[in-house]
């Protein structure tokens, strides 16, 4: 196998690994790239482990990354969410359980909590804990003992618990009650809002400065009601706004999309056991969407 084969067979694996360090598409990309141009300038015909050189290239290429992207959020404007990834992009290796890892992994609620656990936890756990990698290996990426790492990722297990989707609605569901909620919204119909909204939802909008969102998360089925119908009323959507449905992060989803194409907002939605929503993710920096362009 060439150099450029060796490597494009790891580039799903490198790509969902960088995302999830980041959760940056961007810069994901960029650190894949660079790994690359690192792998070119090395004797790739000498690893005999190309996935685990390529891994660890990766790993401190976003340990490196993290320091600055951690300063960047502390001084991001409003909320701030990953950027949306949909189920036919490669941000995870395939597998048989592909499809319920997408959910559980990249979720939005678990990508958040990976943001509260230090870089090196972080690592340690997903490179464990998500991908699969024995201790051993983890020790030689992060330069640690591997009694070390499997203390790091001990300490991220018990911080990420409950941090993933613990329920599943089938697509046809998710889509009916991703439409109900949006249409609600614009009806300013507060009463059905509520109902299909669970006592101890939470809303987080992301627009970073660039477009009107809500400035603060909003927890309540009350209060998101109110403020959810009263932000479109505020600054209601063009009536020939093209709505679509689709997964984000492996939640239910909506991409909104003016009529020549520009894409407005997504829009994901967890719901709970009894089908209610009782997570919102709204992301309209336009920075955020550039993927969803239409071209």
């Amino acid at each position: 196998m060439s150099a450029a084969a060796a490597f494009e067979a790891q580039r799903p694996f490198l790509r969902g690994l960088a995302y999830r360090m980041l959760g940056s598409q961007a810069e994901a990309d960029d650190v894949v790239q660079d790994a690359w141009l690192r792998w070119q300038a090395a004797d790739a015909a000498a690893v005999q482990a190309p996935r685990a050189f390529l891994a660890r290239t990766v790993t401190r290429l976003c340990l490196d990354q993290m320091k600055s992207a951690r300063v960047r959020r502390e001084q991001y404007f409003g909320p701030w969410l990953p950027e949306p990834v949909t189920d036919d992009e490669a941000w995870r290796v395939p597998g048989p359980e592909a499809a319920s890892e997408l959910a559980s992994d990249l979720s939005y609620a678990f990508l958040l909590a990976l943001e509260r656990l230090s870089p090196l936890e972080r690592a340690a756990f997903l490179l464990h804990d998500v991908f699969e990698v024995d201790f051993a290996e983890v020790a030689m990426t992060l330069q640690r003992s591997p009694a070390a790492c499997r203390q790091l990722a001990s300490r991220a297990r018990d911080n990420l618990r409950g941090a993933r989707p613990r329920y599943a609605a089938t697509p046809a569901q998710g889509e009916r009650l991703a439409l109900a909620f949006l249409a609600a919204s614009r009806d300013g119909d507060l009463d059905q809002l509520k109902e299909l909204l669970a006592e101890d939802a939470r809303l987080i909008s992301d627009g970073g400065r660039r477009v009107a969102a809500i400035g603060i998360p909003i927890d309540g089925r009350e209060r998101i009601a109110r403020v959810f119908a009263g932000m479109l009323r505020k600054h209601p959507l063009p009536a020939d706004t093209r709505v679509e449905a689709l997964r984000i992060n492996g939640l239910p989803g909506l991409l909104l999309r003016a009529a020549d194409g520009t894409p407005i907002q997504t829009m994901a939605i967890e719901l709970d056991a009894a089908l209610r929503i009782r997570g919102i993710y709204v992301i309209r920096n336009p920075d955020k969407l550039r993927r969803f362009a239409a071209p």
